[in-house]
């Protein structure tokens, strides 16, 4: 194979393991949640210049994107990863545990950025490829409502470094540490949060005919929102209602005036989307006013779906398996109900958000967990196939 057509191989990052490994347990130890990522993009934004990137910060408040334009070709490719940690306090025991109080890397953000730096510095060195590679290190992915990925491209990122695809992945626990999944479509469900104020009229817990207790009508919305995804839903479609905040006064012998709900509801297309706020506002008002209470929600619609474009989600497992083998790539993975702000990115160019495992077993604790820590195994696995993806992309003649 001539040098033009030499792709990179996981054993070309061997020998960049223990840098690779230093700079994940860095930003291990100094987690900063959404729009905080000072500290991260600072070192991201350092080492991308020393190899010879152009480096643009601020971009959507905290995130950096790294450009390197080799030789004369005419295409361009987007690859993002997210830097943001989690208000979680860190008991993993590690000698590089989180040294900032109450937050923590708990879903290995530390390691996608990780990753993408290796990619990054390989691709500087070879130069095995000819076009532009826009590198986006995104902010907070993790806030759930301001989106870090719709903040860089209300700030112009596709305008600004443009590309005609989009990749990005996370890391998978329960599946091999390298695994790769894919998965053409809808991968990830949309993810909208509601919150539920009851208002009642409280009084003596010895006395209830004289007030409207919410923490009745409470839970009486409780068991009827079961119902929705039961007998509102088709059963051939994914949904998810779940209530995982009930509170309600403060006393056993105090009936409350108020009682609060907050939901998290999960699904995989818009038209089900519409119907699951549709029913679930009807029935909280509904129940709310046959007990003579009233309901106020607050429905807030957060990440839409992830839905990858064949074509690019084709290319992608194309690219896995020529690295790893066709036995460590599972081109059909089950959908996911986890939400993901990459979303946004693939509403507005063509790509495709993959998952790379993270350990099954014993090294397979779940994410947004104080035990959870990202695999470094990974490190060189990750960063070679995005190195492979981009100079297949951007392939030379």
């Amino acid at each position: 194979m001539d040098t033009a057509k030499r792709y990179c191989e996981v054993a070309d990052l061997a020998g960049s393991v223990e840098e690779l490994c230093t700079i994940r347990h860095h930003i291990h130890q100094h987690p900063e949640l959404a729009y905080e990522e000072l500290e991260t993009a600072a070192l991201v934004a350092k080492k991308l210049e020393q190899w010879g990137y152009l480096v643009s910060t601020g971009v959507g408040q905290t995130g950096v994107v790294g450009s390197l334009t080799v030789g004369d070709g005419t295409r361009s490719i987007g690859i993002r990863a997210d830097m943001d940690a989690l208000p979680i306090h860190e008991k993993t025991g590690l000698p590089y545990a989180s040294q900032r109080h109450g937050k923590m890397h708990a879903c290995g953000h530390d390691g996608h950025t990780t990753m993408l730096l290796g990619a990054a510095k390989y691709l500087a060195e070879t130069r095995h490829f000819s076009g532009t590679v826009h590198l986006y290190f995104q902010p907070a992915e993790e806030h759930g409502i301001k989106s870090g990925a719709l903040s860089m491209i209300k700030d112009g990122l596709f305008e600004r470094f443009p590309c005609d695809a989009v990749f990005g992945l996370h890391n998978h626990p329960g599946a091999p540490a390298g695994k790769f999944l894919f998965r053409r479509g809808p991968l990830q469900a949309a993810g909208d949060n509601v919150y539920i104020t009851i208002h009642g009229n409280g009084g003596h817990a010895a006395r209830p005919h004289l007030t409207v207790d919410p923490v009745v009508v409470a839970a009486s919305i409780v068991m009827g929102l079961q119902t929705i995804v039961a007998r509102n839903v088709d059963p051939t479609q994914p949904a998810v209602v779940t209530v995982g905040v009930l509170q309600a006064g403060t006393a056993n012998n105090v009936i409350p005036g108020n009682a609060r709900l907050e939901l998290s509801v999960r699904s995989f297309s818009p038209e089900m989307r519409a119907l699951l706020k549709e029913r679930i506002t009807e029935l909280v008002h509904q129940q709310a006013a046959s007990y003579g209470a009233e309901a106020e929600i607050d429905y807030c619609m957060g990440y839409p779906v992830v839905i990858n474009s064949d074509r690019e989600t084709a290319f992608a497992i194309e690219v896995a398996k020529e690295l790893v083998g066709a036995d460590k790539v599972e081109p059909h993975t089950d959908l996911l109900m986890g939400s993901e702000d990459f979303a946004y990115m693939l509403q507005a160019r063509p790509g495709c958000f993959l998952r790379i495992g993270n350990g099954d077993g014993e090294d397979g604790c779940m994410v947004h967990n104080p035990a959870y820590d990202f695999n470094d195994r990974n490190l060189p696995i990750g960063a070679a196939y995005w190195a492979r993806l981009v100079e297949r992309f951007l392939a030379q003649p």
